[in-house]
């Protein structure tokens, strides 16, 4: 079973009113274990940077206004590519796989408006567990961000100081995994099904004569002992007649 766990960083909270999307993590898992596979890209809004969106990420000093001088190792959005650029390899990575998203309705809105406006197919909703929705329903009435799931399940987020699509990712791939009943992997248990040589094999097996026979365990004077006791007990004992 191959699941997406995904997450985007943005310009604001609608895209119908301007906002776009400005960078997208996923990572790959299959049978609920990572595999090392992932997408990540950060995208040209085609946009300015409200300083609102900033603070929340830090992406795209260079698109604020009046532009930030950026920091060493601030991620500049103007030379990266636009989301017409990357929208068809997204949907390759993606594919047909389950969507795991944190808050879903946010990030969905926001790939299927992207989506839309190029032309290309957009992505289910069934397509996507929420699992915001998840933790909501296993822990109603508690926090459900992702920091304070993270202190909930013991999960070290200490290099989250800014919201990070590709990193946010990998840490919500371990919230997932304990939402769903913990990191256990189902060790291979009937995931590989055997050959039908290998099947008739083993439905055909019956264990060997042994090459020598076992010594017996009664020892002379047991047996000896054993013989009298049943002396005593007449004709009509049990172990006359068989």
């Amino acid at each position: 079973m191959r699941e997406i766990v995904l997450d985007t960083e943005t310009t604001g909270f609608d895209p119908f009113s301007g906002d776009r999307i400005v960078e997208i993590g996923a990572v790959e898992l299959y049978n609920h274990m990572p595999t090392g596979e992932t997408f990540h890209v950060y995208i040209n809004p085609e946009r300015s940077m409200p300083a609102e969106a900033f603070s929340v990420h830090g992406i795209g000093p260079d698109l604020l206004e009046p532009p930030q001088k950026p920091e060493p190792g601030a991620v500049t959005l103007r030379d990266k590519p636009v989301f017409a650029k990357v929208g068809q390899k997204f949907l390759d990575f993606v594919q047909d796989s389950k969507l795991v998203i944190h808050n879903a309705g946010f990030d969905m809105k926001f790939l299927n408006a992207e989506l839309d406006w190029m032309g290309l197919p957009k992505l289910p909703m069934d397509q996507a567990i929420d699992t915001l929705a998840m933790a909501r329903q296993r822990f109603p009435g508690s926090p459900a961000t992702l920091d304070a799931l993270c202190r909930r399940f013991n999960i070290d987020n200490s290099n989250r100081t800014l919201h990070g699509a590709l990193l946010d990712s990998e840490i919500l791939a371990d919230v997932y995994l304990e939402l769903i009943g913990g990191r256990q992997p189902d060790f291979g248990l009937s995931t590989q099904a055997s050959s039908s040589a290998t099947a008739q094999a083993e439905d055909d097996w019956r264990p060997a004569p042994r090459q020598s026979p076992l010594p017996p365990r009664i020892t002379a004077k047991e047996l000896e002992a054993h013989e009298a006791f049943v002396g005593k007990m007449g004709d009509g004992a049990l172990w006359k007649t068989a």
